[in-house]
């Protein structure tokens, strides 16, 4: 049977997953009664809710006399790192671009990670059904596209096949009403376009390992393309490490793909994408070999972590009244565990301390990291996210990043301005009839905290995507930090609707009436550029019968809901997010009013001496 490997790569809600199951349902991989899920690719709860994918997912399907491996791949940018390792498991990838959006950010960074690994690419216009769409403009972009990454002349001559994953019909032709039933002509694209891989099953084994999976029974999974030779259960194999040294280990078992599952099996083959268990601490860009053959295929560049957190022990008042999972042990026992499937991330103990310094591709990166401890009984405290400083040729350089925002024209005007106090470059401005699409380079520092503004200033209306770049030498301007007060509370206890009446007034609150606060507790946000200290759990003294139910009368604001990445966005570098498994709250670092008044007249001296 003849082998296709193919990845599945687009932008962020592109349809890549939808695409999947559509390809996973024309390949037979269902039986005709059964009940499938949309987006049965994405397995983790956290990608069900958010409609994104994490992790890059493997699956096969049969069409005809082949055998088409497909990866299904992460369109943010955080998880970009799988992107850019599956390139090297692959033959050729399916360029997914909205009929309505065209090409976006992230479709410039997977695009990027393709050409450079020359795998070939097939273009398909997904979204054909949409309204309004203007098909041969996307096209164009998607040219220029390749033109500005430096794709060799052959890829510049690329298929394109036109598609509505949501309805499951695909079509050779840009017209809409020229869909057909099912995904054929995707699969029959993919058969005849892309190559058969180049691989000798009479060579000694090679087998790189692209991705790894974790799980409490065998420990640590290598997953990865067989360039040559096979390999069976039970082989001694050498594997040669990233340090250049070799090592023997046993093939205690290995794992193969069909349809959603993936099953153990005796023997896998030159073609074939498989896992790999047997060595505890197997790692990406290993190669695994013939015994006593090392022969190292060449190591797989990842790109570093551009943002850390400090995580740490929850040292709130409310401390262990949530969760189970408390002790520092846990925690790093936690973390050094996801380290193990995900190379992106880096973790490092802070000498002394219950503390771990945690290092990753973006703030979305880390904030599913938290959610996911969050939800398993986890309790810790986090601080506000930091670009990583590097030194290049004795120049202190930060990262940079491309940014993308499409917002209504009447908003235009308060964006700009904003993103340029930022430091941001704009490169080009298109403007529509009703909204305008802004590019920009801007220093990762420069988004810091700018999610939860930009969503205010568009009132819900924007749409802002933004990739990693480049590390490029350090601005001076100071970046990042919330400009806005808060209003923090002075006094533990319940909070109650008499005393966010009065509060209320001085600005916006986070909190409702009868949640549990305590002293140093961030409750709301002051109108003006500085902290303020208030107490929202004062009662109303009762002088008789007919006052002691005026509360019930009292007409609150809606309190501003704040979301994880939100909480991550908004805080400063004086202040942690507390996370417990059924909430989190934004906290000032040093709790006690008083002591903190002494901290910050000791920091503002200490500026004034330095001018």
């Amino acid at each position: 049977m003849k082998t296709r490997n193919i990845a599945i790569i687009a932008h962020v809600d592109h349809g890549k997953t939808t695409l999947v199951d559509q390809l996973l349902k024309t390949g037979g991989a269902f039986r005709s009664n059964e009940e499938i899920d949309d987006r049965v690719m994405d397995s983790n709860d956290i990608e069900r809710e958010r409609g994104i994918t994490i992790l890059a997912k493997t699956t096969c399907v049969y069409y005809q006399d082949y055998k088409i491996n497909i990866l299904d791949t992460p369109g943010h940018a955080d998880f970009g790192g799988e992107v850019e390792r599956i390139m090297n498991m692959v033959d050729g990838c399916l360029l997914l671009v909205d009929a309505f959006e065209g090409t976006m950010p992230q479709t410039r960074f997977v695009l990027k990670k393709a050409l450079e690994a020359h795998v070939k690419p097939i273009v398909c216009i997904n979204k054909i059904d949409r309204p309004n769409i203007d098909v041969e403009k996307v096209l164009d972009e998607v040219l220029t596209l390749f033109i500005e990454l430096g794709a060799p002349d052959e890829f510049l001559d690329f298929k394109v096949v036109y598609t509505s994953a949501l309805k499951g019909t695909s079509s050779l032709d840009m017209d809409p009403a020229t869909q057909e039933e099912g995904m054929d002509n995707v699969m029959k694209t993919i058969i005849n376009e892309i190559p058969e891989p180049k691989v000798d099953e009479n060579k000694p084994l090679q087998l790189q390992i692209s991705l790894l999976d974790y799980n409490d029974f065998v420990g640590r999974i290598g997953i990865g393309t067989i360039k040559n030779g096979s390999v069976h259960v039970n082989d001694t194999v050498t594997i040669t490490r990233l340090d250049g040294t070799t090592q023997n280990f046993r093939v205690m078992k290995l794992f193969g793909f069909s349809g959603l599952k993936r099953l153990e099996i005796e023997v896998a083959h030159a073609g074939d994408i498989c896992a790999i268990a047997g060595l505890p601490d197997i790692n990406v860009g290993e190669t695994v070999c013939e015994l006593n053959k090392p022969n190292p295929l060449p190591l797989i560049k990842l790109d570093e972590p551009t943002l850390q957190m400090t995580f740490g022990t929850n040292t709130s008042p409310f401390a262990g009244k949530d969760g189970k999972l408390l002790t520092a042990r846990k925690i790093e026992e936690r973390l050094f565990r996801e380290t193990q499937k995900d190379v992106a991330l880096k973790v490092r103990r802070i000498v002394d301390s219950e503390s771990w310094v945690v290092s990753g591709r973006g703030e979305l990166h880390l904030s599913i990291l938290i959610e996911n401890m969050r939800r398993e009984g986890f309790e810790l405290q986090v601080s506000k996210p930091e670009v990583i400083i590097k030194e290049i040729d004795g120049v202190k350089c930060e990262p940079f990043e491309d940014l993308e925002i499409d917002v209504p024209n009447e908003f235009v005007g308060d964006i700009m301005t904003t993103l340029g106090s930022r430091g941001a470059d704009l490169l080009n401005m298109d403007a529509k009839e009703t909204t305008t699409k802004l590019t920009y380079v801007i220093a990762s520092r420069g988004l810091l905290g700018f999610m939860t503004n930009f969503m205010t200033l568009t009132k819900g209306y924007g749409i802002i995507s933004h990739t990693y770049k480049e590390y490029r030498p350090m601005e001076s301007i100071t970046l990042g930090e919330r400009v806005i007060g808060v209003l923090v509370a002075t006094e533990s206890g319940l909070a109650t609707p008499y005393a966010i009446e009065h509060v209320e007034e001085r600005g916006t609150m986070f909190i409702q009436p009868g949640v549990n606060v305590y002293e140093g507790m961030i409750v709301g946000e002051n109108r003006y550029d500085f902290d303020l200290a208030v107490n929202v759990v004062a009662k109303k003294n009762l002088t008789n019968v007919r006052s002691s139910t005026k509360d019930n009368t009292v007409v609150l604001k809606t309190p501003r809901r704040m979301s994880l990445e939100d909480c991550l966005d908004y805080i400063n570098s004086d202040e942690l997010v507390e996370i417990t498994p059924n909430s989190y709250r934004m906290r000032k670092r040093i709790l006690q009013t008083a002591e903190r008044k002494k901290y910050d007249a000791r920091v503002k001296a200490q500026i004034k001496d330095e001018k």
